[in-house]
């Protein structure tokens, strides 16, 4: 594995394995590896010749009052782990590397933003789109592998790539989870062993919501309310919201029907977990 830290670098390596037409597969990342990760790596390892790993913690998707100074970051046990999974390029530019001066141009998201992480996090996604631009850029990419627990990233991003005719495959991949149903997550750490033990209902209303769905439920309302009396009990969750909504496109709907999202954002302390599932008429998807 090669660990490439400039711009230049990765763009000159890029292209050497491109002439030979080879297909990269890409996960991009901001580090602090779990499970999850090494998922996206192992489906990527499966089904391309050559696997970049990104790992940038992206200033620009962080607000001002968000936890960018203390995201976790561990960069040898993350080359570790991605020399385990056999990765090719670890790119690890430093913020200097990819943002040297104030940008003249970034990217900005007009739609599926508003709803959701979106809602209380003004100009996230703008964040997002603009990294992501810039290393698909760089990486150049067949496919590019994202989880579903961010699925609305993973819409928003489908959305950029069709928008900008971006020639990259997005390939998302189920999330992963707990033995007790909680979402990996790099802010688990952060949890206290209380908050832990609460958070398992997160995975346990999104179960009722799709037993109540798998029995004819088809109110979005009730189900909202299923998720809602199940979270609140717990004494350290603070719901952020609980939505039902068309999934890519994320518009309100009237009647669960098509293809639909439920996702959840909940408080434990100071520590917002995210979760969902999605599903092709009642069925999960």
């Amino acid at each position: 594995m090669k660990v490439i830290t400039s711009i230049n670098e990765i763009q000159s390596e890029i292209c050497k394995q491109r002439s030979m037409s080879k297909t990269i597969g890409f996960v991009p990342t901001m580090g602090f590896l779990h499970e999850g990760h090494l998922t996206l790596i192992k489906e990527a390892r499966e089904e391309n010749d050559i696997v970049v790993l990104s790992i940038f913690v992206n200033p620009l998707q962080f607000g001002p009052n968000e936890d960018y100074a203390t995201y976790p970051r561990d960069f040898e046990r993350d080359r570790a782990l991605a020399e385990s999974e056999k990765v090719d390029y670890l790119f690890y530019p430093s913020v200097e590397e990819m943002y040297p001066q104030s940008s003249s141009v970034t990217v900005a998201v007009h739609r599926r933003t508003n709803v959701l992480c979106g809602k209380s996090r003004p100009g996230h996604f703008d964040g997002v789109a603009t990294v992501i631009t810039k290393l698909f850029n760089l990486v150049m990419p067949t496919r590019a592998y994202f989880g579903k627990k961010d699925a609305q990233q993973v819409a928003i991003i489908e959305g950029l790539i069709t928008d900008l005719n971006i020639p990259v495959k997005i390939v998302p991949v189920d999330i992963v989870r707990e033995k007790d149903g909680l979402a990996k997550s790099s802010r688990n750490v952060h949890l206290t062993s209380d908050d832990r033990k609460q958070a398992i209902v997160l995975y346990k209303s999104l179960q009722a919501a799709k037993k109540a769905i798998e029995d004819g439920e088809r109110n979005p309302d009730h189900i909202v309310n299923v998720i809602n009396d199940l979270i609140s009990p717990a004494p350290n969750a603070k719901v952020d919201y609980v939505n039902i909504l068309t999934y890519p496109h994320l518009e309100p709907l009237e009647k669960l029907d098509g293809r639909f999202i439920i996702a959840l954002a909940v408080r434990f302390s100071n520590i917002r977990l995210i979760d969902n599932m999605i599903f092709e008429g009642t069925r999960e998807d």
